[in-house]
């Protein structure tokens, strides 16, 4: 404990110590971590919140540029989705070759603008959620709220840990895209947080 000469007599006196701080948050601080069951309910979207912290288990697919350029011309030309959009969600992501005894390979994600042109389609066909990282346009945006839909975001840089979060991973469409190819994920308690919520709320 410190000790200081006192100014009046010369004796020492003791420091006061400084109050402790509290020794964690209580439940009210805490951040309550949601638990969706991949594909989605119209009830499960509407439950979310812009900031919410997410755990994402069940089936979710992966699809970049390419791939959303192919499903939105299928769309067009009214032929069979090799996904069923309704509920799902889509991680836009191509991920690196597994290693041996790997499920995959890193799998983080990339950058959400980049599908901005095709995901109101996809919206309007069914699909509940997008995760990937960084901004979306208007229209998308407004196509969320119109379709009841929402974006997720997860960490950049970090594919080799969310990887640990991928339990199964086949390749169900688009093949020739080679790691842009549509893959069919399990998850378990994948994390996410809500970047922009059906009600046109957002964390940016």
């Amino acid at each position: 404990m410190p000790v200081f000469v006192s100014l009046r007599r010369g004796k020492p006196a003791t420091a006061k110590r400084p109050p402790k701080q509290a020794s964690g948050l209580n439940k009210e601080q805490m951040s309550e971590i949601k638990k969706l069951q991949a594909p989605l309910t119209e009830k499960d979207v509407r439950s979310l919140k812009a900031g919410d912290e997410v755990h994402i288990t069940g089936t979710i697919y992966t699809a970049r540029d390419m791939a959303h350029k192919r499903l939105c011309e299928a769309l067009d030309s009214g032929e069979p989705l090799p996904i069923e959009l309704k509920g799902a969600i889509i991680y836009f992501v191509g991920p690196t070759p597994a290693r041996p005894g790997r499920v995959i390979g890193a799998a983080g994600p990339t950058t959400s603008s980049r599908m901005d042109a095709f995901s109101p389609k996809l919206l309007a066909g069914g699909l509940k959620a997008m995760l990937g990282k960084g901004y979306r346009n208007s229209e998308v945006r407004d196509a969320l709220k119109k379709y009841t839909a929402v974006h997720l975001s997860t960490i950049g840089g970090a594919g080799a840990l969310l990887s640990k979060h991928i339990t199964k991973a086949e390749v169900i469409a688009y093949e020739d895209l080679e790691t842009e190819a549509i893959r069919k994920l399990e998850v378990v308690d994948f994390p996410a947080i809500v970047a922009y919520d059906c009600y046109g709320n957002s964390v940016y």
